[in-house]
Parts: C-alpha cells; sequence; structure tokens
C-alpha cells in the first residue's frame, strides 16, 4: 500500500471517527448547522494540508478540538464585527432618515406662502455679478447649452463653465434661509 493511499485511509478514519463530535461542539457554539459544518471541514482540510495524521491519538484530539475552538472563537469574533457594523449603519441611516424627517417637519411653510416666491428668487439673480447673471440666464432661464452661449458670447466654454460654478456658489449663498427653492432650480 502506497504512503498516499496509507494516508488517505488513515484521515478518513479521523475524519469518520471525529466529524460528528466535532460538528456538535462547534454548532453549540456557532448556532447554524452550515457554519459548524464548514469549521469542522476547514478543521480537517488543514489536518491533511499539515499533514499530521502521524500524530498521536492523544495529541490529535487535542489538536483538532484547539484548532475547532480557535477556528469557532474567529468565527465568532468576525460575526460580531460584522453584526456591530450592520447595526451601525442602520443606526446611522436611522439617524440620517431622522434629520430629514424633522428637516421636512421644521421645514417654514410660510416660505412659499409669502407674497411672492419669484421676487425673492428673481432678487436672488439681480445680484449676481452681472456677467454670471447673464450666463445664467441664457442657461438656466432660457435653456441655451452651454456651448452656444459661449459661441453667442465669443467667450470659452470653460469661461462659461467657471460663471455657472460661481452663479451656483453665489446662489447658495443668497438663497441659504431658502435652501429648498433651490432643488426646484
Amino acid at each position: 500500500m502506497s504512503t498516499v493511499t496509507k494516508n488517505r485511509t488513515e484521515f478518513e478514519k479521523i475524519y469518520v471517527s471525529h466529524y460528528s463530535r466535532m460538528k456538535r461542539f462547534a454548532q453549540e457554539y456557532v448556532i447554524r448547522e452550515e457554519d459548524a459544518e464548514n469549521i469542522v471541514q476547514d478543521v480537517f482540510v488543514d489536518l491533511w494540508e499539515q499533514n499530521l495524521l502521524l500524530v498521536t491519538h492523544t495529541k490529535l484530539f487535542a489538536y483538532l478540538f484547539t484548532a475547532l475552538k480557535n477556528r469557532c472563537i474567529d468565527f465568532l469574533r468576525h460575526k460580531t464585527v460584522v453584526q456591530h457594523t450592520a447595526v451601525k449603519m442602520q443606526d446611522d441611516y436611522t439617524k440620517a432618515l431622522q434629520m430629514k424627517f424633522q428637516s421636512l417637519e421644521a421645514f417654514d411653510e410660510q416660505l412659499f406662502a409669502e407674497p411672492d416666491i419669484e421676487t425673492i428668487i428673481q432678487n436672488a439673480i439681480e445680484n449676481l455679478p452681472e456677467k454670471c447673471r447673464e450666463i445664467f440666464i441664457l442657461n438656466k432661464i432660457e435653456g441655451k447649452k452651454q456651448k452656444v452661449i459661449a459661441q453667442e458670447l465669443n467667450i470659452s466654454i470653460n469661461t462659461v463653465e467657471n460663471q455657472m460654478a460661481i452663479a451656483y456658489k453665489k446662489l447658495k449663498e443668497i438663497l441659504k434661509d431658502h435652501i429648498p427653492l433651490l432643488l426646484f432650480f
């Protein structure tokens, strides 16, 4: 009988005689049967790969259950970290939802009841620097593409983009008390 065949036969004997007890032990701690099976399989794979089949029976038993215990600890540590992360993410999501809910509840309904919302927006646009205002009106009110605006005003498209960025920044600042209005722009 070859060494490989002898090792395989010995491995099968060890597997059959210890698998059930090891699985019950692991399942007691990791709870799910599939997880326990995977952990026990990993211990046996390590045994095979490290070629520890020739270890005496007492040492082999100690090795198997020490390895099993350590794998269960690693599994539970990992699950604890995963669970903690999931709870933290859920808490963060819940806090974000609560903030949005509170923000909507606190939203001043009178904002839209003001005599002339359009006047507020028009005044904000009028407070933009001249070139900025012109480009903003051509783009957002008249609906012209930035490339067309650049050609009409005989300026580069980069200038149009920069002026639009300036317009957005200034409008955001001017309308900070009316931020929800920006969502409708």
